[in-house]
């Protein structure tokens, strides 16, 4: 048999601190998940995103300690068009999440910024330039 991708997984710092980023890009979570030291949505086309706290982690893994030097995920999220990656950025950013690419127009023909997660994951967002 074969493994099939099925879940990204994140370690995360602050439950309930990625909870409200991720709940904001639309991501749902079962209710009263802050406490809890795993927490899994679903997304579309049957994939899974996992949170896990560095505590749950730690439990049956001793010596495991975050990565340093960040940049190690990245995630994607597309938006209905080029004013909503602004829109979302904005809400983002005016909510406290650190900037670290503004909204511009890539070469590419995207609408594309970039927003860092509690533990500083950098989580694009984008959307075509023209309709498709």
């Amino acid at each position: 048999m074969t493994p099939r991708f099925d879940l990204i997984g994140l370690v995360v710092s602050d439950m309930a601190a990625s909870l409200a980023f991720y709940r904001r890009l639309g991501l749902v979570f079962p209710e009263a998940s802050e406490e809890q030291p795993h927490v899994e949505a679903q997304l579309p086309g049957g994939l899974r995103l996992a949170l896990d706290t560095e505590e749950i982690v730690r439990s049956f893994h001793a010596g495991w300690e975050p990565p340093s030097g960040g940049g190690r995920i990245g995630l994607a999220f597309l938006c209905d068009s080029p004013a909503d990656v602004d829109a979302s950025y904005d809400e983002l950013v005016a909510a406290g999440y650190p900037g670290e690419l503004k909204p511009w127009d890539a070469p590419w023909g995207q609408r594309y910024a970039v927003v860092n997660d509690p533990d500083g994951n950098g989580v694009d967002l984008f959307a075509p330039l023209t309709p498709q």
